[in-house]
């Protein structure tokens, strides 16, 4: 059973305040808690249910974090998920070191992603297309807020986050880099269809109303949209950042 300390620990770190006090963060679900388990990360704590106790213990056995036993109903009062019959963990927070793109790599960059399950599923798309890096602006949504991390299933295991002023980035980026290109997606651009990426460079996704910002439009080397075939307004930044990345990885 579940002390109400411990309860109203786990309550706290649904908000960024106190994730940022005790630089830690909830991780839930079989699926995510089984990945960070071989992921570097430090866990401070898992609870899980005693079927998935039974069904994981060499796994969970070998490790230095405490573990506790709780029923699914516990669980599912302590964490963000309606339903959780396995696994809930603590988790420290990762510093927030500089990332760029390296000789013949790919960086994607978010200006002002708001919604956090639209983050989690960017990261996620990252993932599957092996995108290891994503630069957020100050203004994106907090990488460990539980439903970022419930929506990119697992993923916030292997792409790494730095957020950042991205005017101030980019600066920095052009004065290190010659000639790695930036690419941004505006309603005006290149079709993308008929696009030749470079070997390195930054893949820029906008908010999901305004789009790309000024203060980041005038770092951006090469504007490009996705062509609309019907008469859909517009796209979730989501599904427009597998469109990109899916014609990226085409060359």
């Amino acid at each position: 059973m579940l002390s109400k300390n411990l309860t109203k620990y786990l309550h706290s770190l649904q908000l960024k305040k106190f994730r940022l006090e005790h630089n830690a963060f909830l991780v839930e679900g079989a699926k995510s808690v089984l990945e960070l388990l071989t992921a570097d990360f430090q866990t401070e704590l898992v609870v899980v249910t005693e079927q998935f106790y039974k069904e994981n213990t060499q796994k969970l056995e070998k490790q230095p974090f405490r573990l506790e036993i709780a029923t699914a109903d516990e669980l599912a009062r302590a964490g963000t998920l309606q339903t959780n019959d396995a696994a809930l963990a603590v988790v420290k927070t990762k510093d927030n070191d500089f990332l760029y793109a390296e000789k013949k790599e790919y960086v994607l960059v978010l200006d002002d992603i708001r919604d956090p399950g639209n983050l989690g599923t960017i990261i996620r798309i990252a993932d599957w297309y092996g995108i290891t890096k994503i630069i957020c602006s100050q203004t994106t949504t907090d990488w460990y807020n539980p439903k970022v991390i419930a929506a990119s299933k697992g993923s916030f295991t292997r792409v790494r986050g730095y957020y950042t002023e991205l005017d101030v980035y980019f600066e920095k980026v052009r004065g290190q880099e010659q000639g790695a290109a930036i690419y941004g997606t505006f309603l005006e651009g290149k079709n993308i269809h008929q696009t030749k990426f470079g070997d390195t460079g930054y893949i820029v996704m906008g908010n999901e109303s305004n789009g790309i910002g000024p203060a980041v439009e005038q770092f951006v080397t090469h504007k490009i949209t996705i062509p609309r075939f019907g008469g859909a307004e517009s796209l979730n930044v989501g599904i427009a950042a597998a469109v990109v990345l899916d014609n990226w990885r085409r060359g």
